[in-house]
């Protein structure tokens, strides 16, 4: 069984995001359980800045040598920036997963990130999975 490292100061999606939150946005990024099941990552696809998102539904895409997997938006709101630095070195992502982030959403309801999970319950949701 793989070991996983999780930082104790984000919150997690049952799909693998990471989010961090920064005044009214937040930061996202895949964790890494995510890049590690994906293996190497060779490209990323990112949303325009000012686009609409909602909870649940694909907002970029990860692919790796394996597959191509879709980040779910895990709240609401509109892209306020993307990080430009993974359209050259999408292999950042395998790296340094909670470093090389993917996007920020100014979001629309705080409420949603309510359904996140923290360190712990994320890591044993991961365990469960494997």
């Amino acid at each position: 069984m793989a070991s996983y490292q999780y930082e104790s100061n984000l919150m997690y999606a049952d799909t693998h995001e990471w989010v961090r939150q920064e005044n009214e946005q937040v930061v996202i990024g895949i964790s890494d359980a995510a890049q590690d099941m994906m293996s190497d990552i060779v490209f990323v696809e990112l949303p325009e800045i000012g686009v609409e998102v909602t909870a649940g539904e694909a907002v970029a895409v990860v692919e790796s040598v394996k597959a191509a997997e879709d980040i779910i938006a895990p709240v609401s709101g509109s892209v306020a920036a993307v990080n430009e630095e993974l359209n050259e070195t999408p292999e950042l992502v395998n790296s340094d997963p909670y470093g090389a982030w993917f996007l920020k959403i100014a979001v629309e309801d705080a409420a949603e990130l309510e359904n996140l999970m923290d360190a712990d319950a994320y890591s044993a949701f991961v365990e469960s999975q494997q």
